[in-house]
Protein backbone atom coordinates (compact mmCIF):
# COMPACT_ATOMS: atom_id res chain seq x y z
CA UNK A 1 0.00 0.00 0.00
CA UNK A 2 3.07 2.19 0.23
CA UNK A 3 5.00 1.78 -2.84
CA UNK A 4 5.34 0.59 -6.08
CA UNK A 5 8.50 -0.52 -8.17
CA UNK A 6 8.86 -2.89 -11.10
CA UNK A 7 11.15 -3.52 -13.77
CA UNK A 8 10.01 -4.61 -17.58
CA UNK A 9 12.06 -7.59 -17.81
CA UNK A 10 9.72 -9.36 -14.75
CA UNK A 11 6.82 -7.93 -15.76
CA UNK A 12 6.14 -7.54 -19.85
CA UNK A 13 5.31 -10.30 -21.85
CA UNK A 14 7.67 -10.64 -25.24
CA UNK A 15 5.82 -11.29 -28.15
CA UNK A 16 8.11 -13.56 -30.15
CA UNK A 17 8.88 -11.96 -33.92
CA UNK A 18 7.79 -8.32 -32.69
CA UNK A 19 10.36 -7.39 -30.42
CA UNK A 20 11.65 -4.58 -32.70
CA UNK A 21 8.11 -3.10 -33.32
CA UNK A 22 7.06 -0.01 -30.71
CA UNK A 23 5.21 -0.59 -27.87
CA UNK A 24 2.93 1.31 -25.56
CA UNK A 25 2.68 0.98 -22.04
CA UNK A 26 -0.02 2.58 -20.34
CA UNK A 27 -0.29 3.48 -16.58
CA UNK A 28 -3.77 4.93 -15.55
CA UNK A 29 -3.86 7.18 -12.91
CA UNK A 30 -7.29 5.91 -11.20
CA UNK A 31 -5.22 2.39 -10.75
CA UNK A 32 -3.37 3.97 -8.26
CA UNK A 33 -3.92 5.80 -4.62
CA UNK A 34 -4.34 9.66 -5.15
CA UNK A 35 -1.11 11.05 -3.34
CA UNK A 36 1.10 8.36 -5.49
CA UNK A 37 3.40 9.82 -8.61
CA UNK A 38 5.35 7.90 -10.95
CA UNK A 39 9.02 8.25 -12.18
CA UNK A 40 10.44 5.98 -14.77
CA UNK A 41 12.94 6.68 -17.60
CA UNK A 42 10.57 5.47 -19.97
CA UNK A 43 9.69 7.70 -23.09
CA UNK A 44 6.45 9.69 -22.22
CA UNK A 45 3.96 9.39 -24.92
CA UNK A 46 0.97 11.36 -22.69
CA UNK A 47 1.23 11.81 -19.50
CA UNK A 48 0.12 14.11 -16.41
CA UNK A 49 1.85 16.45 -13.84
CA UNK A 50 2.73 13.09 -11.88
CA UNK A 51 3.79 10.97 -14.66
CA UNK A 52 0.62 8.43 -15.58
CA UNK A 53 -0.42 8.27 -18.53
CA UNK A 54 1.15 6.78 -22.06
CA UNK A 55 3.88 5.69 -22.77
CA UNK A 56 6.10 4.45 -26.06
CA UNK A 57 9.19 2.88 -26.73
CA UNK A 58 10.37 2.25 -30.07
CA UNK A 59 10.96 -1.75 -28.99
CA UNK A 60 10.80 -4.07 -26.72
CA UNK A 61 14.69 -3.51 -25.52
CA UNK A 62 13.99 0.44 -24.82
CA UNK A 63 10.57 -1.18 -23.07
CA UNK A 64 12.14 -3.15 -20.30
CA UNK A 65 15.43 -0.95 -19.77
CA UNK A 66 13.48 1.31 -17.96
CA UNK A 67 11.93 0.52 -14.49
CA UNK A 68 9.86 2.41 -12.40
CA UNK A 69 8.59 3.73 -9.11
CA UNK A 70 6.03 4.57 -7.70
CA UNK A 71 4.45 6.02 -4.36
CA UNK A 72 4.55 9.09 -2.54
CA UNK A 73 8.76 9.68 -3.18
CA UNK A 74 10.82 12.66 -2.82
CA UNK A 75 12.16 14.07 -5.80
CA UNK A 76 14.32 17.01 -7.45
CA UNK A 77 14.70 17.77 -11.00
CA UNK A 78 18.17 19.61 -12.31
CA UNK A 79 19.79 19.83 -15.63
CA UNK A 80 23.42 18.36 -16.26
CA UNK A 81 24.97 20.56 -19.34
CA UNK A 82 21.37 21.04 -20.18
CA UNK A 83 20.07 17.75 -20.03
CA UNK A 84 17.39 16.87 -17.83
CA UNK A 85 18.12 14.59 -14.74
CA UNK A 86 15.35 13.52 -11.68
CA UNK A 87 16.70 11.92 -8.78
CA UNK A 88 13.66 10.08 -7.21
CA UNK A 89 14.07 8.94 -3.45
CA UNK A 90 11.79 6.59 -1.69
CA UNK A 91 11.82 5.19 1.55
CA UNK A 92 13.62 8.18 3.18
CA UNK A 93 13.03 9.11 6.83
CA UNK A 94 12.43 13.03 7.52
CA UNK A 95 15.62 15.14 7.90
CA UNK A 96 17.81 14.29 4.97
CA UNK A 97 19.53 16.46 3.17
CA UNK A 98 18.31 16.59 -0.60
CA UNK A 99 19.28 19.74 -1.85
CA UNK A 100 23.06 18.85 -1.20
CA UNK A 101 22.94 15.26 -2.09
CA UNK A 102 21.73 17.31 -5.76
CA UNK A 103 24.59 19.03 -5.65
CA UNK A 104 27.41 16.48 -5.39
CA UNK A 105 25.27 14.33 -8.18
CA UNK A 106 25.49 17.26 -10.40
CA UNK A 107 28.75 17.23 -9.68
CA UNK A 108 29.82 13.59 -10.18
CA UNK A 109 27.26 13.82 -13.62
CA UNK A 110 29.81 17.31 -14.84
CA UNK A 111 32.91 15.22 -14.55
CA UNK A 112 31.63 12.06 -15.96
CA UNK A 113 29.99 13.71 -19.37
CA UNK A 114 33.30 15.95 -19.34
CA UNK A 115 35.96 12.67 -19.25
CA UNK A 116 33.86 11.39 -22.19
CA UNK A 117 33.12 14.13 -24.17
CA UNK A 118 34.47 17.47 -23.35
CA UNK A 119 32.65 19.75 -24.15
CA UNK A 120 30.12 17.95 -26.32
CA UNK A 121 27.09 16.42 -25.26
CA UNK A 122 26.06 13.53 -23.51
CA UNK A 123 24.30 10.76 -25.62
CA UNK A 124 21.66 10.47 -23.05
CA UNK A 125 18.65 13.49 -23.89
CA UNK A 126 17.48 12.65 -19.85
CA UNK A 127 18.44 10.92 -16.65
CA UNK A 128 16.25 9.13 -13.66
CA UNK A 129 17.94 8.30 -10.26
CA UNK A 130 15.24 5.90 -8.78
CA UNK A 131 17.12 5.85 -4.75
CA UNK A 132 15.09 3.20 -2.41
CA UNK A 133 16.17 3.05 1.05
CA UNK A 134 15.87 0.77 4.13
CA UNK A 135 17.18 0.15 7.15
CA UNK A 136 20.16 -2.17 5.34
CA UNK A 137 20.99 -2.09 2.12
CA UNK A 138 23.16 -1.77 -0.70
CA UNK A 139 23.13 -2.06 -4.75
CA UNK A 140 21.97 -0.77 -7.98
CA UNK A 141 21.47 -1.93 -11.78
CA UNK A 142 22.03 0.65 -14.67
CA UNK A 143 19.49 1.16 -17.14
CA UNK A 144 19.39 2.84 -20.94
CA UNK A 145 18.85 6.64 -19.24
CA UNK A 146 17.99 5.36 -15.14
CA UNK A 147 19.59 3.39 -13.04
CA UNK A 148 17.51 1.95 -9.71
CA UNK A 149 19.39 2.05 -6.35
CA UNK A 150 19.52 0.36 -2.67
CA UNK A 151 20.85 2.14 0.06
CA UNK A 152 20.80 2.30 3.82
CA UNK A 153 18.91 5.71 5.32
CA UNK A 154 22.10 6.03 7.32
CA UNK A 155 23.70 6.55 4.33
CA UNK A 156 21.72 9.81 3.63
CA UNK A 157 23.34 13.07 3.81
CA UNK A 158 21.44 14.57 7.22
CA UNK A 159 20.72 18.52 6.97
CA UNK A 160 23.23 20.39 9.16
CA UNK A 161 26.02 17.74 8.94
CA UNK A 162 28.27 18.94 6.65
CA UNK A 163 30.76 15.63 6.56
CA UNK A 164 31.08 13.05 4.61
CA UNK A 165 30.97 10.38 6.12
CA UNK A 166 32.21 6.83 4.63
CA UNK A 167 28.60 6.02 4.48
CA UNK A 168 27.79 8.79 2.27
CA UNK A 169 31.17 8.42 0.10
CA UNK A 170 29.96 4.58 -0.47
CA UNK A 171 26.47 6.44 -1.51
CA UNK A 172 27.68 8.41 -3.78
CA UNK A 173 30.29 5.71 -4.78
CA UNK A 174 27.43 3.90 -6.28
CA UNK A 175 25.75 6.48 -7.82
CA UNK A 176 29.46 7.30 -9.86
CA UNK A 177 29.41 3.63 -10.73
CA UNK A 178 26.02 3.38 -12.35
CA UNK A 179 26.12 6.89 -13.87
CA UNK A 180 29.43 6.04 -15.81
CA UNK A 181 27.34 2.87 -16.93
CA UNK A 182 25.74 5.19 -19.32
CA UNK A 183 28.39 4.93 -21.32
CA UNK A 184 30.61 1.97 -20.35
CA UNK A 185 27.63 -1.43 -20.58
CA UNK A 186 24.45 0.33 -21.65
CA UNK A 187 26.49 2.06 -25.01
CA UNK A 188 30.02 0.22 -25.02
CA UNK A 189 29.81 -2.63 -24.12
CA UNK A 190 30.73 -6.45 -25.00
CA UNK A 191 30.11 -7.70 -28.35
CA UNK A 192 28.26 -10.74 -26.70
CA UNK A 193 25.56 -8.24 -25.09
CA UNK A 194 25.32 -6.23 -28.01
CA UNK A 195 21.66 -8.03 -28.99
CA UNK A 196 20.70 -9.51 -25.95
CA UNK A 197 18.72 -13.10 -26.54
CA UNK A 198 16.30 -13.45 -23.07
CA UNK A 199 16.15 -16.86 -23.52
CA UNK A 200 19.62 -17.87 -22.42
CA UNK A 201 22.14 -16.83 -20.20
CA UNK A 202 24.30 -14.44 -22.26
CA UNK A 203 28.13 -15.66 -22.12
CA UNK A 204 31.36 -13.37 -21.95
CA UNK A 205 34.22 -13.38 -20.58
CA UNK A 206 34.22 -9.16 -20.79
CA UNK A 207 32.79 -9.02 -17.32
CA UNK A 208 36.51 -7.39 -15.93
CA UNK A 209 36.05 -4.75 -18.46
CA UNK A 210 32.36 -3.76 -18.29
CA UNK A 211 32.00 -3.86 -13.94
CA UNK A 212 35.90 -3.91 -13.15
CA UNK A 213 36.78 -0.73 -15.09
CA UNK A 214 33.70 0.99 -14.30
CA UNK A 215 34.60 -0.08 -10.51
CA UNK A 216 37.83 1.62 -11.01
CA UNK A 217 36.55 4.64 -12.58
CA UNK A 218 33.33 5.32 -10.00
CA UNK A 219 35.53 6.28 -6.60
CA UNK A 220 38.20 8.24 -8.96
CA UNK A 221 35.47 10.43 -10.39
CA UNK A 222 34.70 11.41 -7.02
CA UNK A 223 38.22 12.45 -6.54
CA UNK A 224 38.09 14.50 -9.94
CA UNK A 225 34.49 16.11 -9.00
CA UNK A 226 36.13 17.53 -5.62
CA UNK A 227 34.06 15.59 -3.46
CA UNK A 228 37.08 13.67 -1.94
CA UNK A 229 40.87 14.13 -1.51
CA UNK A 230 43.60 12.47 -2.75
CA UNK A 231 43.95 10.87 1.13
CA UNK A 232 40.58 9.79 0.51
CA UNK A 233 40.74 8.32 -2.60
CA UNK A 234 44.02 6.34 -1.73
CA UNK A 235 42.38 5.01 1.29
CA UNK A 236 39.41 3.68 -0.82
CA UNK A 237 42.00 2.63 -3.37
CA UNK A 238 43.76 0.65 -0.03
CA UNK A 239 40.23 -1.04 0.84
CA UNK A 240 40.27 -2.45 -2.70
CA UNK A 241 43.97 -3.51 -2.85
CA UNK A 242 43.31 -5.73 0.52
CA UNK A 243 39.83 -6.98 -0.78
CA UNK A 244 41.97 -8.64 -3.34
CA UNK A 245 44.83 -9.82 -0.98
CA UNK A 246 42.40 -11.18 1.64
CA UNK A 247 40.69 -13.32 -1.85
CA UNK A 248 42.52 -16.78 -1.82
CA UNK A 249 40.31 -17.15 -5.05
CA UNK A 250 42.78 -14.78 -7.16
CA UNK A 251 45.55 -17.86 -7.45
CA UNK A 252 42.63 -20.01 -8.39
CA UNK A 253 40.63 -18.51 -10.86
CA UNK A 254 41.45 -15.46 -13.35
CA UNK A 255 39.50 -12.41 -13.73
CA UNK A 256 38.46 -13.34 -16.83
CA UNK A 257 36.80 -17.16 -15.68
CA UNK A 258 35.32 -15.13 -13.06
CA UNK A 259 33.07 -13.27 -15.70
CA UNK A 260 31.99 -16.59 -17.46
CA UNK A 261 31.11 -18.04 -14.59
CA UNK A 262 29.02 -14.75 -13.17
CA UNK A 263 25.60 -16.73 -14.13
CA UNK A 264 26.47 -19.56 -12.03
CA UNK A 265 28.49 -18.48 -9.34
CA UNK A 266 29.11 -14.64 -8.51
CA UNK A 267 25.83 -14.00 -6.97
CA UNK A 268 25.35 -17.92 -5.42
CA UNK A 269 28.14 -17.19 -2.65
CA UNK A 270 29.00 -19.83 0.16
CA UNK A 271 31.85 -20.14 2.40
CA UNK A 272 34.28 -21.39 -0.47
CA UNK A 273 34.07 -18.82 -2.61
CA UNK A 274 36.83 -16.50 -1.32
CA UNK A 275 38.78 -19.79 -1.95
CA UNK A 276 38.22 -20.86 -5.21
CA UNK A 277 36.85 -17.50 -7.24
CA UNK A 278 38.16 -13.82 -7.50
CA UNK A 279 35.72 -10.77 -8.09
CA UNK A 280 35.50 -9.26 -11.47
CA UNK A 281 34.81 -5.92 -10.29
CA UNK A 282 37.40 -5.74 -7.77
CA UNK A 283 40.74 -7.28 -9.49
CA UNK A 284 38.95 -5.87 -12.89
CA UNK A 285 39.60 -2.58 -11.21
CA UNK A 286 42.87 -2.77 -10.34
CA UNK A 287 43.53 -3.56 -13.60
CA UNK A 288 42.32 -0.89 -15.02
CA UNK A 289 44.40 0.87 -12.42
CA UNK A 290 47.42 -0.63 -13.72
CA UNK A 291 46.95 -0.35 -17.19
CA UNK A 292 46.00 3.43 -16.37
CA UNK A 293 49.26 3.64 -14.71
CA UNK A 294 51.23 2.31 -17.49
CA UNK A 295 49.22 4.00 -20.19
CA UNK A 296 50.19 7.42 -17.86
CA UNK A 297 53.83 6.13 -17.78
CA UNK A 298 54.03 6.10 -21.52
CA UNK A 299 52.23 9.73 -21.60
CA UNK A 300 48.76 8.41 -22.27
CA UNK A 301 46.01 7.48 -20.11
CA UNK A 302 42.93 5.29 -20.25
CA UNK A 303 40.73 8.01 -20.75
CA UNK A 304 42.18 8.54 -24.23
CA UNK A 305 41.44 4.78 -24.42
CA UNK A 306 38.14 5.03 -23.54
CA UNK A 307 37.28 7.51 -25.75
CA UNK A 308 38.77 5.88 -28.56
CA UNK A 309 36.72 2.61 -27.83
CA UNK A 310 33.60 5.12 -27.46
CA UNK A 311 34.28 6.14 -30.56
CA UNK A 312 35.30 2.78 -32.37
CA UNK A 313 33.59 -0.09 -30.53
CA UNK A 314 30.25 1.71 -28.97
CA UNK A 315 28.08 1.10 -32.08
CA UNK A 316 29.50 -2.78 -33.09
CA UNK A 317 30.97 -3.88 -29.41
CA UNK A 318 33.83 -4.87 -28.11
CA UNK A 319 36.77 -7.63 -27.30
CA UNK A 320 39.29 -8.07 -25.12
CA UNK A 321 41.54 -7.31 -28.98
CA UNK A 322 39.49 -3.99 -29.33
CA UNK A 323 41.19 -2.74 -25.73
CA UNK A 324 44.96 -3.35 -27.04
CA UNK A 325 44.16 -1.83 -30.78
CA UNK A 326 43.25 1.02 -28.44
CA UNK A 327 46.43 1.16 -26.54
CA UNK A 328 48.25 0.83 -29.61
CA UNK A 329 46.69 3.90 -31.04
CA UNK A 330 46.82 6.26 -27.93
CA UNK A 331 50.20 5.22 -26.45
CA UNK A 332 51.79 3.12 -29.06
CA UNK A 333 52.65 0.49 -26.55
CA UNK A 334 52.28 -2.97 -27.07
CA UNK A 335 50.51 -4.42 -24.02
CA UNK A 336 48.99 -7.89 -25.06
CA UNK A 337 51.14 -9.92 -23.18
CA UNK A 338 50.88 -8.09 -20.24
CA UNK A 339 46.84 -7.98 -20.37
CA UNK A 340 46.77 -11.40 -21.36
CA UNK A 341 48.45 -12.02 -18.02
CA UNK A 342 46.23 -10.00 -16.04
CA UNK A 343 43.51 -10.82 -17.55
CA UNK A 344 43.69 -14.23 -18.15
CA UNK A 345 46.17 -15.62 -15.70
CA UNK A 346 46.10 -15.90 -12.18
CA UNK A 347 49.55 -14.25 -11.20
CA UNK A 348 49.85 -11.02 -8.88
CA UNK A 349 48.81 -7.81 -10.68
CA UNK A 350 52.07 -5.27 -10.39
CA UNK A 351 49.97 -3.02 -7.85
CA UNK A 352 52.57 -2.21 -5.60
CA UNK A 353 55.74 -1.31 -8.74
CA UNK A 354 53.28 0.81 -10.58
CA UNK A 355 52.05 2.80 -7.57
CA UNK A 356 55.31 3.52 -6.36
CA UNK A 357 56.47 5.00 -9.79
CA UNK A 358 53.85 7.00 -10.12
CA UNK A 359 54.48 8.55 -6.53
CA UNK A 360 52.68 6.76 -4.06
CA UNK A 361 54.44 5.36 -0.58
CA UNK A 362 53.11 1.58 0.53
CA UNK A 363 53.33 0.94 4.22
CA UNK A 364 52.88 -2.67 5.68
CA UNK A 365 50.84 -3.33 8.87
CA UNK A 366 50.03 -6.48 10.83
CA UNK A 367 46.90 -7.62 9.50
CA UNK A 368 43.71 -7.83 12.26
CA UNK A 369 43.41 -11.18 14.16
CA UNK A 370 41.14 -12.49 12.16
CA UNK A 371 43.18 -12.16 8.96
CA UNK A 372 45.98 -13.54 10.81
CA UNK A 373 44.07 -17.03 11.47
CA UNK A 374 42.49 -16.53 8.18
CA UNK A 375 39.06 -16.63 9.31
CA UNK A 376 35.51 -14.17 8.56
CA UNK A 377 33.28 -14.42 11.20
CA UNK A 378 29.69 -13.76 12.43
CA UNK A 379 30.48 -11.61 15.60
CA UNK A 380 27.44 -11.87 17.26
CA UNK A 381 26.33 -14.51 19.68
CA UNK A 382 27.37 -17.53 19.50
CA UNK A 383 30.69 -16.65 17.69
CA UNK A 384 30.64 -18.66 14.61
CA UNK A 385 33.24 -18.88 11.69
CA UNK A 386 31.28 -17.81 8.03
CA UNK A 387 34.77 -18.35 5.82
CA UNK A 388 38.32 -20.59 6.52
CA UNK A 389 40.78 -19.14 3.72
CA UNK A 390 42.63 -21.44 2.04
CA UNK A 391 46.76 -22.06 3.01
CA UNK A 392 45.91 -20.22 6.18
CA UNK A 393 46.20 -21.23 10.53
CA UNK A 394 42.71 -21.93 10.85
CA UNK A 395 42.77 -24.09 7.80
CA UNK A 396 45.65 -25.94 9.13
CA UNK A 397 44.53 -26.67 12.70
CA UNK A 398 41.53 -28.23 11.37
CA UNK A 399 39.18 -25.27 11.73
CA UNK A 400 35.91 -25.69 9.49
CA UNK A 401 32.83 -22.92 8.80
CA UNK A 402 29.83 -23.13 10.55
CA UNK A 403 32.36 -23.56 13.75
CA UNK A 404 31.31 -21.87 16.91
CA UNK A 405 34.45 -20.80 18.42
CA UNK A 406 33.41 -21.08 22.56
CA UNK A 407 36.45 -21.17 24.68
CA UNK A 408 40.17 -21.01 24.86
CA UNK A 409 42.22 -23.17 26.94
CA UNK A 410 46.19 -21.08 28.36
CA UNK A 411 48.07 -21.94 31.13
CA UNK A 412 45.75 -24.45 32.33
CA UNK A 413 42.87 -22.36 32.64
CA UNK A 414 40.21 -22.49 30.23
CA UNK A 415 38.49 -18.83 29.08
CA UNK A 416 34.88 -18.51 27.43
CA UNK A 417 35.51 -16.76 24.26
CA UNK A 418 32.73 -13.90 23.78
CA UNK A 419 34.04 -12.42 20.60
CA UNK A 420 37.22 -13.07 18.64
CA UNK A 421 39.47 -10.50 19.87
CA UNK A 422 39.08 -11.98 23.45
CA UNK A 423 42.11 -14.52 21.98
CA UNK A 424 44.39 -11.57 22.10
CA UNK A 425 43.37 -11.29 26.06
CA UNK A 426 44.03 -14.49 27.00
CA UNK A 427 46.52 -15.47 24.54
CA UNK A 428 48.74 -12.65 23.04
CA UNK A 429 51.89 -14.07 24.02
CA UNK A 430 51.07 -17.13 22.55
CA UNK A 431 49.98 -15.54 19.59
CA UNK A 432 52.94 -13.57 18.96
CA UNK A 433 55.87 -15.09 20.11
CA UNK A 434 58.66 -16.35 18.06
CA UNK A 435 59.05 -19.38 19.94
CA UNK A 436 55.99 -20.15 22.23
CA UNK A 437 56.38 -19.92 26.42
CA UNK A 438 57.65 -21.78 29.16
CA UNK A 439 54.93 -23.84 30.70
CA UNK A 440 55.19 -25.07 34.74
CA UNK A 441 56.80 -28.59 34.12
CA UNK A 442 59.56 -26.47 31.78
CA UNK A 443 58.34 -27.75 29.03
CA UNK A 444 58.18 -25.23 25.33
CA UNK A 445 54.09 -24.59 24.42
CA UNK A 446 53.98 -23.86 20.56
CA UNK A 447 49.97 -24.46 20.25
CA UNK A 448 46.98 -22.86 22.06
CA UNK A 449 43.87 -25.34 22.22
CA UNK A 450 40.26 -24.12 21.32
CA UNK A 451 37.33 -25.49 22.27
CA UNK A 452 34.64 -25.57 19.34
CA UNK A 453 30.83 -27.00 18.70
CA UNK A 454 30.46 -28.44 15.56
CA UNK A 455 27.31 -30.11 14.89
CA UNK A 456 26.71 -30.08 18.33
CA UNK A 457 29.76 -32.15 19.41
CA UNK A 458 32.30 -30.58 21.20
CA UNK A 459 35.83 -30.69 19.87
CA UNK A 460 39.26 -29.58 21.16
CA UNK A 461 41.02 -28.13 18.28
CA UNK A 462 45.03 -27.07 18.55
CA UNK A 463 46.12 -23.99 17.21
CA UNK A 464 49.89 -23.58 16.66
CA UNK A 465 51.29 -20.57 16.85
CA UNK A 466 52.68 -18.18 16.95
CA UNK A 467 50.41 -17.07 14.24
CA UNK A 468 51.94 -15.27 11.04
CA UNK A 469 51.92 -12.15 10.56
CA UNK A 470 50.14 -11.57 6.88
CA UNK A 471 50.22 -8.08 5.74
CA UNK A 472 47.67 -5.66 4.60
CA UNK A 473 48.34 -2.16 3.12
CA UNK A 474 47.95 1.34 3.66
CA UNK A 475 48.61 3.95 1.36
CA UNK A 476 50.48 7.38 1.61
CA UNK A 477 51.18 10.02 -0.34
CA UNK A 478 54.43 11.65 -0.77
CA UNK A 479 54.90 13.12 -3.71
CA UNK A 480 51.49 15.39 -4.13
CA UNK A 481 52.03 16.62 -7.04
CA UNK A 482 52.44 13.90 -9.33
CA UNK A 483 49.79 11.92 -7.08
CA UNK A 484 47.63 14.98 -7.58
CA UNK A 485 48.05 15.06 -11.59
CA UNK A 486 47.21 11.36 -12.28
CA UNK A 487 44.07 11.78 -9.70
CA UNK A 488 42.62 14.72 -11.70
CA UNK A 489 43.40 13.17 -15.25
CA UNK A 490 45.84 15.77 -15.86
Amino acid sequence: PHRGFFNGTSLFLRVHGQEDQPHRLELPKQCFPKDWKLATGLPAHRIDAKGFGLYETIDYDELVDAPAELGPFWDARFDVRGVPHRLVISGAAAGFDGERLVADITRICETQIRMWHGRAAPPHSDYTFLLHVVDKGYGGLEHRNSTALLASRADLPRVGDERRSDAYITLLSLISHEYFHTWNVKRLRPRALVRLDYSRAQDTRMLWFAEGFTAYYDELMLRRAGLIDDAAYLRLLGKTWNALLQTPGRRVQSVEQAGADAWIKHYRPDEGTSNLTVSYYTKGALVALCLDLRLRAAGSSLDLVMRWLWKHCAASGMERTDLTRAVRACAALELDAELDAWVAGTDELPVETLLREHGVDIRHESASLAQRLGLRMNEARPLVINVVSAGSAAQAAGLSPHDELMAVEVGGLTWQLGRLDDLAVYASQQLDAASGLESAAGARSTTLRLWVARDRRVLAIDLPTPLPRSLIQRLSVYDTGTVHRWLNGN
